[in-house]
């Protein structure tokens, strides 16, 4: 989980912080980067909008393939005339899977500028099943509801939140990762950025892993950090098989 600050629209030098943060990090399954993750929360779509074959594209693909383990986060895209705020989970082999963010923020006008996304995207990925989820998301627990599928096995494993949740409304967001994380059994990611942007807003990040009895490690608020986590689908099985909310779904 990378709780990173961001430059306001300022690509490089955030592509060159990203660099420095994770020097020492290998060994890693997965790496989890805040939402915009070079530019910020911007609405300067037509500016910063970037295509899938980009520098930016091929800049996630090479750092998967250097730490040898997949990389999810999110940004602008232009693809077919429309703007999306789109996440991007790639594997270390360049392969991508793409998730364009299916609840637009209207208090900030987003929902003006991006067009919204209409497909759920599940990723397996080493022997878990992630499901792709962008900040705003996190309200609208429908959208996330796991299920068991004709094998009588769950959709998913792990939602992955990926964010610029602002300090003010920090309390939502610590609760809702947790409900989510107890109501669907599964492991909850929510990566979010610290620092102030250009707008005003202060984060204080409040980055989690929470498992699915909902017990949060958390990284320190407001501070930049690179917290290791490790999951254990043995011990998420064991709750799913001994608490089955899911069964009765």
């Amino acid at each position: 989980m990378v709780q990173a600050d961001q430059v306001w629209e300022n690509k490089q030098a955030n592509l060159s912080h990203y660099e420095h943060l994770l020097k020492d990090v290998s060994g890693v399954d997965l790496i989890l980067l805040p939402e915009m993750f070079h530019t910020g929360f911007s609405m300067n779509a037509e500016n910063l909008a970037e295509t899938m074959d980009g520098s930016t594209i091929q800049w996630l693909k090479e750092l998967a393939r250097i730490k040898g383990g997949a990389v999810y986060t999110s940004l602008i895209i232009k693809d077919g005339g429309s703007f999306y705020n789109r996440g991007v989970f790639v594997q270390p082999d360049g392969k991508i899977y793409q998730y364009n963010k299916r609840k637009t923020f209207g208090l900030a006008g987003e929902d003006k500028i991006y067009s919204s996304g209409t497909e759920e995207i599940i990723v397996d990925f080493r022997g878990c099943k992630f499901q792709l989820q962008i900040c705003y998301d996190l309200r609208f627990p429908e959208i996330v509801r796991n299920r068991l599928d004709t094998n009588g096995l769950p959709a998913y494993d792990v939602i992955l939140y990926v964010a610029n949740w602002p300090q003010r409304r920090n309390v939502h967001w610590k609760t809702l990762l947790q409900a989510r994380a107890i109501e669907n059994q599964c492991y909850v990611f929510g990566v979010n950025r610290v620092g102030g942007d250009g707008k005003g807003l202060i984060y204080s990040g409040d980055s989690v892993c929470v498992d699915a009895l909902g017990d949060p490690v958390w990284c320190d608020a407001g501070v930049e950090q690179v917290k290791i986590v490790t999951l254990s689908i043995s011990a998420l099985n064991e709750v799913r098989n001994g608490l089955p909310f899911l069964r009765d779904r």
